[in-house]
This record gives C-alpha cells, sequence and structure tokens, in this order.
C-alpha cells in the first residue's frame, strides 16, 4: 500500500491535513505508532508536522486518509488585554484605635 500518495482529512472539521510524509514505527517491535503529515508554517520558523496517533485513523480508503482529531475549541469573541487584567487589592483595613494615643504608634510590635 502506498501511504504517501494518500491524503488525510479530518472527520470532525472536514480540513484536508495533508499528504502524509512519514510512518512511525517502534524500534524493535516494528508496530506501527502513527502518520506524520506536514503542518501549516510557523510565524517564524519552518514547517511544524502533524504526528496522527493510529487510535485516530478511522479509516484508510483508496485516496485518503480519514482521521479524527478533535480540535481545542476557538473563544466566541476576541477579548481586549483590560478584561483580563489582574483585579487591584482591596484597601487594608483600617488600624486599631486605641483610645487617646493619637497618631503615635509604638514600634515594638514591628520587631
Amino acid at each position: 500500500m502506498e501511504l504517501r500518495r494518500k491524503e488525510a482529512v479530518n472527520l470532525v472539521d472536514g480540513k484536508r491535513l495533508g499528504k502524509v510524509c512519514d510512518v512511525v514505527f517502534t524500534w524493535p517491535e516494528g508496530r506501527v505508532q502513527g502518520i506524520v503529515v506536514p503542518g501549516s508554517r510557523g510565524f517564524r520558523w519552518g514547517k511544524a508536522d502533524l504526528f496522527i496517533d493510529l487510535r485516530c485513523v478511522k479509516k484508510i480508503g483508496i485516496d485518503v486518509i480519514l482521521v479524527e482529531i478533535k480540535a481545542a475549541p476557538k473563544p466566541d469573541k476576541k477579548r481586549s488585554k483590560w478584561e483580563d487584567a489582574p483585579q487591584p487589592a482591596p484597601p487594608p483595613p483600617p488600624p486599631f484605635y486605641q483610645g487617646d494615643m493619637g497618631d503615635r504608634r509604638d514600634y515594638g510590635e514591628y520587631e
């Protein structure tokens, strides 16, 4: 079977993932672990290949391989950086009032 000619298609969203570029085996046993398809180009660097585990492969057809990869949910709306900003700490409680000492504090408490 010629896997390099087959294209992988995701059943979840219908996207074409690309043609198979590699098959991953375990070494002494020779068991198939999964397939590798070329990923999309990154922001600054080259391509990031996508490994598809053999458990995700649902059907191998004449010209296509159907896989089921669940994608991460995307946020509904674009949030601003101010919504996720940490909230300021609440103000400290007022100092304990000790009668007629006025504004003077005893610094012995801090030692």
